[in-house]
């Protein structure tokens, strides 16, 4: 069989290059005649601009820019065919806060001021269009410490710049100058389409991974809403129902409003590796990520390859951390199986203990099912 294994990133324990070598090592074990064509893949989250490198090649850049806390931290973006290619998790992801960190204060205070400082290193450069991957983000501010490094800053009824995070914004009245972006393009690549507000916007859907508790989720939305009113008033538009709005803490409702196009993370990645071009040729569509849940369905990367395969009428099986989409759900989307790592493992901290040996023990039990 010709065999596509394309995962995203298994959340913090396993990189999609990492998952797609162990998904292959359990393959081979039970089916060493297949044909493997090895495809990790980013949906724009963490990994993005990594899985882009790998595939493409191109220019580091590495400019230190403000972490999620307001220290520095080394950062990088991809120069690649003119079109530079960043990731807000560079610079606000969660995987640069402790868990033991992510608790309500944190949770309304993080900035994004460090994407916005990845951005103006990429216009100092001189590309002409600038797409940012949108997930795995730690913030819920609505792009504002992003605005502010790029000159636009949120100030109060005073003109007195309101501290970081998301919570600030209630005291949010306009934003002082505006983005100076040297007429580059912007493109937001975000992984989901939920809207910046209410019961699937940014801080309800978000922010309890992040460390939100329910009061802290009701102030930041509240101050979300605020800040969306700010956005609208300053450019002219106004983006909080659109779909992506809510991606990485409202990053994506500050790139809408800065007049970003926005794409499919995953789609997007899948066009620039040639995942198409691979499952035309393929039997056998094999991808996964940390977590198969209700979220995966709306945009995320397995449901991009799913599709993806569907449309040549190539089986697609799925093996995450966790499964807790029902098979309707599942089949929906073009997913013919999910099989779950810790299920296999006999838990969640089995699994974890050793992330690729299990995921390569799952990977040779499902090539038993699926291989010819």
């Amino acid at each position: 069989m010709r065999v596509v294994v394309a995962p995203d990133s298994f959340g913090g324990t396993l990189s999609a290059t990492a998952a797609a070598e162990a998904i292959a090592e359990g393959w081979r074990r039970r089916a060493p005649g297949d044909e493997l064509r090895l495809l990790p893949l980013a949906d724009g989250g963490t990994g993005f601009v990594d899985v882009l490198h790998a595939a493409r090649g191109g220019t580091w850049h590495t400019p230190e820019v403000t972490g999620p806390f307001g220290d520095p931290v080394e950062a990088r973006w991809l120069e690649l065919d003119g079109v530079g290619y960043l990731e807000s998790a560079a610079a606000c992801g969660l995987h640069l806060v402790p868990r033991e960190r992510r608790v309500p204060a944190v949770a309304t205070s993080v900035t994004s001021r460090g994407v916005g400082e990845l951005v103006a290193d990429a216009v100092r450069a001189g590309v002409g269009e600038i797409v940012i991957g949108l997930g795995g983000s730690a913030t819920t501010d609505c792009g504002a410490g992003m605005l502010a490094a790029l000159g636009a800053v949120a100030v109060d009824a005073a003109g007195a710049a309101v501290g970081p995070g998301g919570a600030a914004l209630a005291g949010c009245t306009d934003l002082d100058g505006r983005p100076a972006l040297g007429g580059v393009r912007l493109v937001a690549a975000a992984d989901v389409d939920n809207p910046l507000l209410g019961e699937h916007g940014a801080a309800a859907v978000f922010g309890p991974q992040k460390g939100a508790d329910a009061a802290a989720v009701a102030e930041l939305d509240a101050a979300l809403a605020r800040f969306a009113d700010v956005l609208a008033g300053a450019f002219g538009v106004d983006v909080r129902d659109d779909a992506g709005a809510g991606a990485a803490g409202g990053l994506g409702a500050a790139l809408l409003a800065c007049g970003a196009r926005r794409v499919s993370g995953a789609g997007l990645v899948r066009d620039l590796v040639g995942l198409e071009p691979a499952l035309d040729a393929a039997d056998l569509a094999v991808t996964g990520e940390g977590s198969f849940d209700w979220q995966s369905l709306r945009g995320k990367l397995v449901t991009a390859v799913a599709r993806a395969a569907a449309d040549r009428a190539v089986p697609c099986v799925v093996l995450a951390g966790q499964v807790s989409v029902g098979r309707r759900e599942a089949s929906a989307v073009g997913v013919d199986s999910a099989y779950s790592v810790a299920e296999d493992a006999g838990g969640v901290e089995r699994s974890m203990a050793d992330p690729a040996g299990t995921l390569s023990a799952l990977a040779e039990r499902v090539a038993g099912r699926w291989s010819r």
